[in-house]
């Protein structure tokens, strides 16, 4: 359990996979982040949820991501868009967690909720099914 503000000190660094990704249609979250580079875990797999996907620690061949140098107010602001709950992270549609990237540890928001029947994307990334409507 970590608040935004002690969470920054341990990493500035955010690991984003869905719809806050360049282009998509959360991107505007991330406005005044730095964009670090892209990098793929193989230690998260996704879910293709619909609208937005979900990440769950389960091996996988490399999943695609975009890593933000981010503040303590836009880590904040992301906490609520993904519905981490810092007393009680576990309770929420999100957890946040530390993973290794090529440019050092970055938060990531893994998925809390039941993800049965849901495609799982273990190598690449995700990308909505209409284009359109996430921009």
């Amino acid at each position: 359990m970590h608040s935004p503000a002690i969470a920054i000190q341990r990493t500035p660094l955010v690991a984003v996979y869905g719809t806050l990704k360049r282009g998509l249609r959360n991107h505007h979250w991330l406005n005044g982040a730095e964009f670090v580079g892209e990098d793929t875990l193989t230690t998260a797999t996704l879910y293709d949820l619909g609208p937005y996907p979900g990440a769950r620690l389960e091996p996988s061949r490399g999943v695609c991501i975009e890593v933000f140098r981010v503040d303590s107010r836009c880590l904040t602001d992301l906490d609520r868009l993904e519905d981490y709950r810092v007393q009680a992270p576990t309770t929420g549609t999100y957890d946040r967690a530390v993973h290794d990237t090529a440019f050092g540890p970055a938060w990531l928001y893994l998925y809390n909720l039941d993800v049965a029947g849901y495609p799982a994307i273990r190598e690449g990334g995700w990308s909505p099914s209409d284009i359109s409507s996430s921009t």
